[in-house]
């Protein structure tokens, strides 16, 4: 019997377990790799990732032909974490100081919102804000306790109480410690808000540069995107942006209102504060994204990973045509410029130009007006006027007698009522005498002693006959006449986007017993004489006459007035929204009546107003107002018109405070009217289809 060879056996041992140890790393590196490899590279990603949230470039704004009204640029931003400072406030304070040093040698801002002046002795400043309030009324913070905090207590007791809260010692002067207790204070603000604090936005690339190199402590870099205004004109139409209010930021759920917090924004975020921009939020609003930074042990990145991709806010496509926009505001302005030079007075003035058959609004001026791209520069500049009331849009907001311009209303009432026909006559004899008290004149017999003689509807309407329309509105009486006003939308809000009951625009009033009764206003039978021709308590917007005479001329159809056209996602393949509504409702009018009403304001144009007319590009109508004030000053001109005159396809309102007569706005409406017909020929022409123009 053989011997068993030792060496071969522990061989064999040691093979056998050569085998078993590859077995089991073959076995570990199949559930590593295979089996569970996505749930630990996920784990793997997940400790050495931050995860930061995209901010979303917001959409564009265009007019109606594609040209860009509003865009982004890209710009950068700091943004201060104090978590890294683990509540020392020595070197949270030398860290700030620095950072400030920095700003202040390369002449940057920062956002420091501290209702305290930054000159000392220190002040109290007019911008005490919601977030101010929210920072006094919190509890948590220690300088509560003090004694010393009163509802009066004085400016310079609160910064010493700052100081001391936030530890700013005696190695920094007071100056140098206001400046770092408003970056402290808007820490606090933030913490209490849940967001972080955007140091300085829109810094330059040299500064993030020294910021990298300089390793500030606490100091990240980020990207954010800035309006761009693509245009000097439409300042109250386009409005602007704004950080988020804390009322905003709550909301109102008690009436339905939904604060942004529960939309999703970030508190930091710029949202539309007014115009456009906010009626337009849900539209141009993009929605944020998600990205994973990876970092190694030292702190270097070695990877980004989107987990969710930001998605660009929708191109919002408005009414407007820009062209349109610039000439209306320019002949505007040169006509309340050159009043003024002739009397020194100071006027505002608005002009408003709506399609008929749709209730665009192509063009909507307001004077005096301002560019958008400079609103910081000078905030307080137009806030401190005053005088001019630049931030005023009285095209929406501006509230004036119609003066004359109510003549074609009043004119479709009687005619409609039955209360006339177009071949009635009346005689002008100067003095209405109808009753004892009040006996009105006809203008005319005022200025010359003479009369308009017998004069049919469109006859009135071409000399403006007050007399004749004393007797045809007595006889209409006040309720039809107010009935048909506000059929034509007058004293009514218009519908448009920027407006409402809540927006920028005044509802106005149309005269009438219920009226002066509701506040606490005389009514008399001669307050009827006196709104047949458009004066009593009658107080309309401009773009309420522009609607008003859109829909006398277009079938009575009467629709709201609107600024957005269509909305297209941001890569211009997906129509989102496209603007369809009907007419809200339709004034019921004879042909026979249109015409007349439409015959005696083109009459107008070929006859008192030729002169201005006669450089007219195309046959039009019009209707002048003077709308008196009460006051010894020159009465507002009213002024509307519509063109051409066989087929009408935009109506025009203008209104000059202390114009006087609105026969000189005519040449400003002619310009209107000229500037839409030449860009109309050629705008159209050479724009295509899904085209965005910059």
């Amino acid at each position: 019997m053989k011997s068993s060879n030792p060496l071969k056996t522990r061989l064999h041992i040691l093979l056998g377990l050569f085998g078993a140890v590859l077995l089991a790393y073959l076995a570990v590196l199949c559930s590593t790799q295979i089996i569970h490899g996505s749930e630990y590279r996920a784990k793997s990603i997940t400790s050495n990732a931050t995860t930061e949230t995209v901010e979303a470039s917001r959409g564009i704004i265009t007019d109606r032909n594609g040209k860009v009204l509003v865009s982004n640029r890209l710009t950068y931003t700091l943004t201060l974490d104090d978590s890294v400072f683990d509540d020392d406030d020595a070197r949270e304070n030398a860290a700030i100081w620095r950072l400030i040093q920095l700003c202040q040698k390369n002449k940057m801002s920062w956002h420091d919102t501290l209702p305290l002046s930054k000159s000392v002795p220190v002040t109290y400043t007019k911008k005490m804000d919601e977030n101010f309030e929210m920072f006094l009324e919190n509890r948590d913070i220690p300088y509560h306790t003090s004694p010393s905090l009163t509802p009066g207590i004085t400016a310079d007791a609160f910064f010493a109480l700052l100081r001391e809260l936030y530890g700013i010692d005696d190695t920094y002067t007071d100056a140098q410690a206001r400046l770092i207790a408003g970056v402290r204070y808007e820490l606090s603000v933030h913490h209490l808000l849940g967001s972080n604090y955007v140091f300085a936005s829109d810094i330059t690339v040299e500064l993030i540069a020294q910021v990298v190199d300089g390793h500030y402590e606490g100091v990240k870099t980020g990207t954010a995107s800035a309006r761009v205004y693509n245009t000097t004109y439409a300042a109250h139409i386009l409005g602007r942006l704004s950080p988020i209010y804390q009322e905003d930021w709550e909301g109102d759920k008690e009436n339905g209102i939904i604060g942004y917090r529960d939309k999703g924004y970030l508190m930091n975020t710029l949202v539309g504060r007014d115009g456009v921009e906010e009626a337009f939020e849900d539209y141009l609003h993009g929605t944020n994204g998600t990205r994973l930074i990876t970092t190694d042990a030292d702190g270097k990145i070695t990877g980004e990973l989107y987990t969710k991709e930001p998605q660009p806010g929708n191109t919002v496509a408005l009414t407007l045509d820009i062209d349109l926009q610039a000439d209306t505001e320019k002949a505007l302005a040169a006509t309340v410029q050159e009043m003024t030079e002739a009397d020194g007075l100071t006027r505002g003035a608005a002009a408003v130009v709506i399609g008929v058959g749709s209730g665009e609004v192509l063009a909507m001026a307001s004077y005096p007006t301002y560019d958008l791209s400079k609103w910081d520069e000078i905030y307080d500049d137009l806030v401190n006027d005053e005088e001019g009331t630049p931030l005023y849009n009285r095209a929406t907001q501006g509230t004036y007698p119609p003066g004359s311009t109510f003549k074609p209303c009043t004119a479709v009432a009687a005619l409609e009522s039955g209360t006339i026909t177009t071949s009635t006559t009346v005689v002008d004899r100067g003095i209405y005498d109808y009753y004892s008290s009040p006996q009105p004149r006809c203008w005319i017999y005022s200025n010359t002693g003479g009369t308009h003689g017998a004069v049919d509807v469109s006859e009135a309407l071409t000399v403006s006959c007050n007399y004749f329309f004393y007797e045809v509105g007595r006889l209409t009486g006040i309720e039809t006449l107010a009935s048909y006003a506000r059929q034509f939308g007058l004293g009514e809000y218009t519908g448009i986007e920027i407006g409402g009951k809540n927006g920028a625009e005044s509802k106005g009033a149309v005269a009438s017993p219920e009226y002066a009764e509701a506040n606490d206003l005389e009514w008399t039978d001669g307050q009827t004489l006196t709104a047949a021709i458009g004066q009593s308590y009658h107080l309309f917007t401009p773009l309420q006459l522009a609607n008003y005479i859109a829909t006398l001329v277009g079938d009575g159809e009467h629709y709201e007035a609107h600024l957005l056209k269509n909305v297209k996602s941001y890569d211009n393949t997906t129509l989102v929204y496209a603007y369809n509504k009907g007419p809200v409702n339709v004034v019921k009018m004879k042909d026979s009546t249109v015409e007349a009403v439409k015959t005696g304001m083109h009459d107008l144009t070929t006859s008192s107003l030729s002169y201005y007319f006669s450089k007219c590009v195309v046959s039009a109508g019009a209707k002048t107002g003077t709308a008196e004030t009460g006051s010894s000053e020159t009465s507002n001109g009213v002024f509307v018109a519509f063109a051409p005159y066989e087929d009408p396809e935009i109506a025009v309102a203008v209104s000059i405070e202390k114009g006087g007569a609105g026969a000189a706005l005519a040449s400003t409406a002619v310009e209107i009217i000229n500037s839409y017909f030449s860009h109309d020929e050629i705008g159209t022409a050479i724009v295509g289809e899904n085209t965005i123009m910059q």
